[in-house]
């Protein structure tokens, strides 16, 4: 026999279940996946918690790339667009679909672009990424020191960018929500989320913390392949 307490019980984890986004529930088919983090979610350790990149990757990110899909499935010719025309034509995109690409298209790029340049030992940089760095931002410590103050400073959730035009220039810039500067036709070398959901388990509202310890994760050589490619233009995301 049912009693209250049962039936108290019932409902509360009926409503839970229910406050789950329904692209956290499951993976929502389409042209774009979610490819596996290429290192042990521990990599980052003790920097970034095993936990944090775990929700971060296979929670966050997967929401962005189902969403996107089910955004896709309503526009066919969308669809056969590679993720980063479809970025920078935004403007050209159909309004009734536009925000969710915007929102989950900047995602799926942004946390694509996040997982490749981490996984390393942090260090310095070297050769041509070394010297653009030296002439574009003012040499390494001035770069870090810049790039960490846009990061403190972006007011709410946002990244904080490097981006790289084709004759090898850089620049910092930081963006709210999951804008990207593929929306300016622009290229990213590398950048930092600063959403509370890439921190929080571990540095709560410390958000400086956060930015100084993220150097010592950095893959100097994937970041300096990018820097390559963005030169050979061939760069994406």
């Amino acid at each position: 026999m049912l009693n209250r307490r049962h039936l108290l019980t019932g409902a509360t984890l009926l409503a839970a279940s229910a406050a789950i986004p329904r692209a956290w529930a499951q993976e929502a088919s389409g042209p774009l996946k979610l490819d596996p983090l290429p290192y042990a979610p521990s990599r980052n350790e003790p920097h970034i918690d095993a936990q944090t990149m775990e929700l971060h990757h296979g929670k966050h990110h997967a929401a962005y790339v189902n969403n996107l899909n089910a955004a896709l499935s309503r526009n066919g010719d969308l669809a056969k667009m590679p993720l980063h025309d479809m970025l920078a034509k935004l403007g050209d995109i159909p309004e009734s679909v536009r925000t969710a690409i915007r929102n989950n298209g900047g995602g799926h790029a942004n946390h694509t672009m996040f997982w490749q340049i981490m996984g390393g030992s942090g260090g310095e940089p070297s050769g041509e990424l070394k010297s653009a760095i030296d002439r574009d931002l003012g040499g390494f410590q001035k770069f870090q020191a810049d790039f960490n103050t846009a990061g403190e400073k972006q007011f709410g959730s946002g990244w904080v960018f490097v981006t790289v035009s084709r004759d090898g220039r850089l620049a910092i810039i930081a963006k709210p929500n999951q804008d990207t500067p593929l929306m300016d036709g622009q290229r990213v070398l590398m950048g930092n989320d600063v959403w509370e959901h890439a921190y929080y388990l571990k540095y709560q509202n410390r958000r400086p913390d956060y930015l100084k310890a993220w150097w010592n994760v950095l893959d100097w050589n994937r970041i300096g392949e990018r820097y390559a490619s963005a030169k050979a233009g061939r760069l994406t995301i």
